[in-house]
Parts: C-alpha cells; sequence; structure tokens
C-alpha cells in the first residue's frame, strides 16, 4: 500500500497503485506512517504523486501524523499534489497548517 525510501536522512513515503486517499484505507496507512516517528528526529515526505481525491478521513490522517511528529520532534511534509487535491486543502484551510511542496526535490532540500 504504502512504499518508502530513504533519501539523504529523509523517509519518503509514496502510496502503491492508489488513486483515492478514504476512509477505507486510512487504518492501515496511518499505522504504518505513525510507526516511522518510532525514533524521535524522523524528517517524513509524503509523496502524493498519483492522488487525486483524498477524503475527511485522510485528511484527518495528515493531522494525526503531523501530531506524532511534533510530540516525536520529527518532521512531516507533503509534496507532488495535484491540483484538485491542494483545492481541497485549501478549501479546508489546511494550506496553512502544512507544509506543501510542488516536488519531491523541493521538499527534500526544505529539511534542515
Amino acid at each position: 500500500m504504502l512504499k518508502t525510501e530513504k533519501i539523504n536522512n529523509v523517509i519518503v513515503v509514496k502510496f502503491n497503485d492508489i488513486d483515492r486517499f478514504n476512509a477505507l484505507i486510512v487504518e492501515p496507512v496511518k499505522e504504518q506512517l505513525k510507526s516511522l516517528f518510532n525514533k524521535p528526529d524522523t524528517k517524513l515526505a509524503l509523496n502524493l504523486e498519483g492522488i487525486k481525491f483524498i477524503d475527511s478521513s485522510g485528511f484527518g490522517v495528515f493531522l494525526s501524523i503531523m501530531k506524532t511528529a511534533n510530540n516525536n520532534h520529527g518532521q512531516f511534509k507533503i509534496c507532488n499534489i495535484k491540483n484538485e487535491v491542494l483545492e481541497l486543502f485549501k478549501l479546508l484551510q489546511l494550506h496553512n497548517v502544512f507544509e506543501l511542496y510542488e516536488t519531491q526535490d523541493e521538499c527534500l532540500k526544505s529539511f534542515n
């Protein structure tokens, strides 16, 4: 469901063959993402390449992961967001909550 790789000390997570992040898959995704923050100071970039739709439960997972990251002195950023999904972030005013980047490269460069 999720594919992870490490690039320059940052864990990059992508969805594998999924174009909708909705209630049907949120629990396993949430558990897998949370487990990545078991170590303090984890840097995680979530690449939304290929995701065409996110429902409210998906956005809830993002908020939960950000809280987990903050509690563990980690960093959580999101990149490669399709325009239709970015509009949902803006509609929910979440573009002010998350660090969003157009490309994975920009996102990776933003980690300190």
